[in-house]
């Protein structure tokens, strides 16, 4: 069912999609005739023209393009002729008779053209043109309906979306007949109001035909709906959390792990038994350190009724990958459930995951029962651990009582204000860089800072070696600024030739004070000794936008990344 609402809501949402434009004075060019015989007839054609069109493109092959693009070549045929029409009344007859001839009672006269038939046939026509508008949710509903393939479920889908659009339009057209009603019985303009039908019939065509409408007015149109209905899609999906594949999914095997950490080699077939918890992490990542204090507080408190939490440590970045700096990292963390090493990503790929984190629950008997990306959802994913746990265990008791943690430092929840986002140094994902000089991949240049940044824009000054995932400093005295909103300032940090590398922040020129991070003093003073994140900066009071620098006073500073909290 959730699927099918939002196919509805997406097909809803069409009324304000660009693409929709060109269709609407079709839509209206019969809004002065009854709704019922004019109005409805033109909606269900577009929707029965629409989903059938949809169907075929979802499971059909190149020919039925070739197909639509034929039939969009006659709708815009008829429809041309049906505007010319309305705006030459006495060549409405010798225009029309060949559609009477075809129709056979399609119409006598001209204004035969706002017959029953004529309605569905101009909605049939409206149709072919408005099959091809898609937005994410129609993208989304085309593949699971491309999936599915060719049956029932499809079917309806794709008519579930064609209703939620002719709903719109229904209530854009019946509001639309009654201010077109008051024109006409107001200014007495009948005539002039058809004949502007017409013509905005006829441009209509013109823009559909030279395909400006495609290419042109989303650029124009005042509202577009992708991101709205990103956002739904994002959402409708964060809250089923797959739950309907999560049910019935074996968990993949934990085979492909290259080392082991506070345990040896675990099997599926070891697990048996026991609730699992499977961390998709990688101790870089600033969303999964401020998982860290729920899942070493629910490894405390549910690891002696049958919880086993196992960490799957997938690095992103290369420095991540030596067992030596994972290990360091999982005892500075005090994470004391065993963690698997998967460098070669072979159980991050067995799982099919994406995230970091990512969070997997597994019932006794290895089934997934619950998934979770990112961070939050804390409540939800420990009162499924219960869940699982008194399954499991019948006679267990458990008092239904919630963790309550706060983390410190980097593991702190983030703040809950707008943040600049995550920013990759390397040219491999590298944006909003404002430094002048054009990017040498893989080559030491000389790079500097602009006087002033706009938010979210940084910069590098000073000799860098950029390369894929970082920026290596190869002489003394180098920098980067950022122009940041957040309430901290995290950066992923290393030295490339192991020694200690000093350096020192300022914010809007200053040193930091009360609003320096684990890693810096109030001077702004800090020392990179290992390859990981640093806190440099955590506002306590006013939060605000800022000016960041940090100054590198010795070589051989490698910078990943920025995160924000």
């Amino acid at each position: 069912m959730l699927i099918f609402l939002l196919a509805y809501l997406g097909g809803v949402l069409t009324i304000f999609s660009p693409c929709v434009l060109p269709v609407l004075p079709f839509v209206f060019a019969r809004s002065g005739q009854s709704f019922r015989r004019a109005g409805l007839p033109i909606l269900l054609g577009m929707a029965a023209t629409f989903t059938v069109l949809a169907s075929l493109a979802a499971v059909g092959g190149a020919w039925l393009v070739e197909i639509n693009q034929y039939g969009r070549y006659a709708a815009m045929a008829l429809l041309l002729l049906m505007g010319v029409a309305l705006i030459f009344p006495a060549l409405s007859e010798w225009l029309m008779r060949p559609f009477v001839a075809l129709g056979g009672r399609l119409q006598q006269h001209a204004d035969q053209k706002n017959s029953l038939t004529g309605s569905l046939l101009l909605g049939v026509a409206v149709g072919f043109l408005w099959a091809p508008c898609a937005g994410p949710i129609l993208g989304l509903v085309l593949a699971g309906a491309a999936l599915k393939g060719a049956n029932l479920y499809s079917a309806l889908l794709l008519l579930v979306f064609a209703a939620g659009a002719a709903t719109s339009l229904a209530v854009a057209l019946l509001a639309g007949g009654r201010i077109l009603s008051l024109m006409k019985r107001g200014l007495g303009a009948e005539e002039w109001v058809r004949r502007g039908l017409g013509v905005a019939v006829v441009a209509g065509v013109v823009v559909i035909a030279l395909g400006w409408d495609t290419r042109f007015l989303s650029q124009f149109s005042l509202l577009s709906t992708a991101s709205t209905e990103q956002q739904l899609i994002d959402k409708l999906a964060q809250q089923s959390d797959a739950a309907v594949v999560a049910e019935t999914r074996k968990a993949p095997p934990l085979n492909g792990a290259t080392q082991w950490l506070n345990s040896q080699p675990l099997s599926n077939e070891m697990l048996r038994g026991k609730v699992v918890l499977v961390d998709f992490w990688t101790y870089s990542c600033i969303n999964c350190l401020r998982t860290l204090p729920y899942l070493k507080a629910w490894d405390e408190k549910y690891r002696a009724q049958g919880l086993l939490i196992i960490g799957v440590h997938a690095p992103e970045f290369a420095f991540e990958k030596d067992l030596n700096n994972v290990a360091q990292a999982v005892r500075d963390l005090g994470i004391h459930y065993p963690v698997a090493i998967d460098n070669q990503y072979a159980i991050w790929n067995a799982y099919q995951n994406q995230y970091w984190p990512a969070h997997y629950l597994i019932d006794a008997q290895g089934r997934i029962r619950h998934q979770h990306f990112g961070e939050g959802a804390y409540q939800e994913t420990e009162q499924m651990i219960q869940t699982l746990l008194k399954e499991a265990n019948q006679g267990l008791a458990l008092n239904g009582k919630l963790v309550q943690v706060a983390g410190i430092g980097a593991t702190a929840e983030a703040a809950n204000m707008p943040k600049s986002p995550e920013t990759y140094v390397g040219y491999s994902r590298q944006e909003n860089l404002a430094s002048p000089e054009p990017i040498i991949p893989d080559q030491t240049s000389r790079y500097s800072a602009p006087r002033l940044l706009q938010p979210d824009q940084w910069a590098l000054s000073g000799m860098w070696q950029v390369s894929k995932e970082s920026a290596l400093l190869t002489t003394v005295g180098g920098a980067i600024n950022y122009h940041f909103r957040g309430r901290d300032l995290h950066l992923v940090l290393g030295a490339r030739n192991g020694k200690p590398v000093r350096f020192k922040v300022t914010l809007d020129g200053k040193a930091p004070g009360n609003d320096h991070g684990m890693d810096t003093d109030a001077q702004g003073n800090g020392v990179i000794h290992e390859q990981r994140l640093y806190q440099l900066i955590r506002q306590s009071g006013q939060i605000k936008d800022r000016i960041f620098r940090i100054e590198f006073l010795d070589t051989e500073a490698e910078a990943f990344a920025f995160t924000f909290g």
